[in-house]
């Protein structure tokens, strides 16, 4: 008898409407046609051991007990799921063959793994298992899948990298939390401080960009503008590009704040000859951005929408499971696997049946194109979220979820659409010994952007960068001889760094290098590491709302007078990014064998060594006497919605 083992219920029965016919449907499995049987976890059944576990000892909180390291890892069966482990316990014994259908991600990797190993699988089972990966739970994507089963030896690193990452979360967060709780209780404070290795060093990101906020002191600077005429009268705009004799006059970000100095430079230039130093005349093209991974897709219904990274999850999850529009969203990969183009032209097809606007796009879409998002090499459990070969014509949609099924159409429909082409003109002039420059861009060929035309700018930065390239040039050559008309002078002032919103805190997660400090491990990040994965971000943010240490103001986020308290008094390695971006980059090294995972706890077991002793010096004087108290918890908007 095969047992199939998937992650959840939804999932388990997608499998077993691909396999043989009749169908029985017992209490936690269901019963095939051939005698085969379909069962399923669901989510996580078991979890780590509490500490007191390993030593009754530990269930009251004392810092001579810390840190608290295993010697041999425990789990327990989750009560509420109890029931669920024993029918895979009575299965898994029968089974001549296993199938592990978890969902295809690190997580999903560990959490159906860690079932087999705790129900004691034999060895010479074990190695024969079978690892079926299903993105897409429509019934033609689900038999494709079947049909390509690998072994599930292959995919070990991943299940190593997320049991680490979990063993990792609960010595930090177990014995950080004892140890900052005990010395808040020393100044009165009666609340649990709780710390973890992803959730602090982001309330630190946000907590820092308040302290920015206040800090900051306004000052005017300035800019010097050139309008220059040709032979022909033909006139346009040149900005003032100060030299490095002008750095004592300019501000960290080198703008100039003094008038004086401006103003001289628009006296100079005023009806003065100006020669063109330098034209590069190019044909550019731009690419369509790559299909959506979840982060970028809850960034952009973010800014977009204004929605939240954890409603973005469950629309997408209801996306996923309920409605089968779109492929498995918890994805961190932004490619496609290259035998995925021949389903194009059928999603496609279906697509362009819609009545909307998406209908047209589809129309005009040219399956046959293949771009760079078409890569094996970058793609290793899962893929890019994609539209399914399912049409959503007759299926009733919220708002919510006809939003973000519309985001992932159109980034999926531009990868066949050709590129965005203009003619870009860079132009330096010298007017009076002052370097003066303008770059224009004239579009050539719309391609993929005629689908973001209509789309609501979201961002400041997008507008700028359009209005300073809106010019038109005239035809102009190096050594042309111009005439500067005037100058002209324009006063601003520096503006407060932004507060982050739903959109740039998840920016901030996945592009934590950004932000780490240490060089040397700066250098070791890669683009695809950030703080928490694919699947844990929009629960670390909200968690951080539910435990009161952020908050929102408007489309704000930032920090409570709890939140900036435990920041100031937690050590600076605890509120960084630096330690856990490392850590984050030795797991993905886990997961593609280039480390083990000796390399990662071993080393992480003597942090908690010394963090747990600087604790014990720390003053937390600063923190207030009472702790957070955590509202009635309110119904989503979504869950109303649907």
């Amino acid at each position: 008898m095969k047992l199939y083992i998937a992650e959840k219920p939804s999932l388990g029965r997608a499998i077993a409407a691909a396999l043989p016919k009749p169908h029985k449907n017992q209490k936690g499995y269901i019963e095939l046609g051939n005698g085969d049987v379909v069962s399923w976890c669901i989510g996580h059944i078991l979890e780590q051991a509490d500490p007191e576990a390993y030593n009754v000892d530990f269930k009251k909180w004392h810092m001579s007990h810390l840190p608290i390291i295993p010697e041999q890892w425990q789990l327990k069966p989750k009560a509420q799921t109890r029931s669920q482990l024993s029918v895979l316990r009575k299965l898994v014994k029968s089974a001549s063959e296993i199938i592990h259908a978890g969902d295809p991600d690190r997580e999903g990797q560990l959490l159906v793994d860690e079932v087999i190993d705790f129900l004691k699988v034999s060895k010479t089972k074990k190695q024969k298992i079978k690892r079926l990966l299903i993105s897409d739970l429509n019934l033609p994507a689900v038999k494709r899948s079947l049909n390509a089963l690998k072994s599930n030896q292959e995919f070990m690193p991943l299940s190593i990298s997320a049991l680490a990452r979990s063993r990792a979360d609960w010595l930090y967060g177990i014995n950080l939390t004892r140890a900052y709780t005990l010395q808040g209780q020393k100044v009165g404070y009666n609340g649990v401080l709780s710390v973890g290795r992803v959730q602090t060093p982001l309330l630190g990101l946000v907590v820092e960009k308040d302290r920015q906020i206040t800090n900051f002191v306004p000052h005017d600077y300035f800019d010097v503008y050139a309008t220059v005429c040709t032979k022909n009268n033909e006139t346009f705009k040149v900005k003032w590009q100060p030299s490095e004799a002008c750095i004592p006059y300019m501000d960290d970000n080198k703008k100039v704040i003094n008038k004086a100095l401006a103003e001289n430079v628009v006296k100079r230039i005023t009806n003065q000859p100006a020669l063109v130093t330098s034209v590069i005349k190019q044909d550019k093209q731009q690419v369509a951005a790559l299909p959506y991974n979840l982060s970028s897709l809850q960034i952009d219904a973010a800014k977009r929408f204004s929605m939240n990274a954890k409603l973005v999850l469950d629309v997408c999850q209801a996306l996923y499971e309920k409605h089968k529009l779109i492929t498995y969203p918890r994805s961190d990969c932004r490619y496609l696997p290259l035998e995925h183009h021949q389903q194009a032209k059928s999603i496609i097809e279906i697509l362009s049946r819609s009545p909307g606007e998406y209908g047209k796009f589809a129309q005009a879409a040219d399956p046959s194109l293949k771009n760079k998002a078409w890569n094996n090499a970058k793609v290793s459990a899962h893929h890019a979220i994609i539209p399914t070969e399912k049409s959503a014509d007759n299926i009733a949609l919220n708002s919510f979820e006809k939003n973000i099924y519309q985001l992932v159409v159109r980034q999926y429909l531009a990868q066949f659409y050709p590129p965005y082409c203009y003619h870009q003109t860079q132009v330096e002039i010298d007017i009076a010994q002052g370097k003066f420059t303008v770059n224009a861009k004239v579009p050539q060929q719309q391609g993929w952007k005629i689908m973001f035309q209509g789309a609501k700018k979201t961002s400041s930065t997008n507008e700028s960068q359009t209005s300073a390239t809106e010019q038109v040039l005239p035809e102009l050559s190096e050594g042309d001889q111009l005439h500067c008309e005037h100058g002209s002078l324009s006063e601003k002032i520096t503006q407060a760094p932004k507060a982050y919103t739903d959109a740039s805190l998840l920016g901030a997660m996945t592009g934590i290098a950004r932000f780490v400090q240490d060089n040397a491990i700066k250098k070791i990040l890669k683009e695809t590491d950030g703080l928490g994965t694919e699947a844990t971000r929009a629960g670390i943010i909200d968690l951080l709302f539910k435990r009161g240490f952020l908050q929102r103001i408007g489309k704000n986020i930032t920090a409570t007078e709890i939140g900036k308290s435990l920041i100031n008094a937690l050590p600076k390695m605890a509120t960084t990014p630096d330690m856990t971006a490392q850590w984050e980059a030795t797991l993905n090294d886990i997961s593609e064998r280039k480390s083990n995972y000796q390399n990662f706890i071993t080393p992480l077991t003597t942090t908690l060594t010394a963090m747990v002793a600087q604790a014990e010096q720390q003053s937390f004087a600063q923190l207030p006497k009472v702790p957070f108290k955590r509202k009635a918890k309110r119904k989503s908007t979504y869950k109303k919605a649907s």
